[in-house]
């Protein structure tokens, strides 16, 4: 992996003259994402990612934390223990730098550390799971770094809306694969990185998703297409 986003992130830190990233997938064209939005603050987030870190509670583990600022906000505001997790190197090295205490460079199905209160994924946290057939070994994951009484917190999308409708209405969905998988695009500087596998779940799939893996979940908040939800084991 060529870690176009940390690259991105450390030139922005920096100020080695950063450019905005291109981001684009298989079902829609490239759009622009500048690298100053990764280091926002609270107020400029949108109302799922403030309401998940106001959920946030005890032990807290950040999984896709990029720049830090969900990090930065639980450890510095309110206080609490956070460890951020990501499998980009400069990503970690310029949270570290921002001022978050703990953070490590790690793929999260080989990361063992502890166990955590509230596990947190945000910017469509589910994408981590690239696809429908591995839900299943990402939620035992999350299982094993979940404490009893912990909470999942993970944001999603349904992405029906981006597909043609046929005249009769009906929705012109892929045949060979669920709809919310798709191939996912980086570009920065003129240079790309190798797609990845990324999937966007409507809640009523997550939803039978995780309880086949004995979780409870509840839908928290819904901003249009976007959902938090919000995963407890099941006692």
């Amino acid at each position: 992996m060529k870690d176009l986003m940390g690259q991105a992130i450390w030139d922005f830190y920096h100020g080695q003259n950063p450019e905005n990233i291109l981001t684009e997938t298989s079902i829609s064209e490239i759009d622009d994402l500048p690298v100053a939005y990764l280091f926002r603050d609270f107020e400029e987030m949108n109302n799922i990612e403030q309401k998940a870190l106001e959920l946030s509670h005890g032990n807290v583990l950040d999984i896709g934390a990029g720049a830090g600022s969900h990090s930065l906000y639980l450890q510095n505001f309110k206080k609490l223990p956070v460890l951020a997790v990501d499998f980009s190197p400069k990503s970690i090295e310029v949270s570290k730098l921002r001022g978050v205490e703990n953070a490590v460079c790690a793929d999260i199905l080989e990361f063992s550390e502890g166990t955590y209160d509230t596990i947190l994924l945000l910017m469509n946290g589910t994408g981590i799971f690239q696809s429908l057939e591995k839900i299943d070994v990402y939620l035992g994951k999350l299982s094993s770094l979940l404490n009893e009484n912990g909470q999942i917190l993970i944001d999603s999308t349904d992405i029906i809306y981006m597909y043609d409708r046929d005249e009769d209405g009906g929705v012109m969905v892929p045949a060979d694969h669920y709809y919310g998988e798709v191939d996912y695009f980086m570009h920065y500087k003129l240079d790309t990185e190798k797609p990845i596998k990324w999937l966007y779940l409507d809640f009523e799939t997550f939803k039978r998703a995780a309880e086949n893996n004995g979780f409870n979940i509840e839908k928290i908040l819904q901003e249009k297409d976007s959902y938090l939800a919000r995963l407890t084991k099941n006692r």
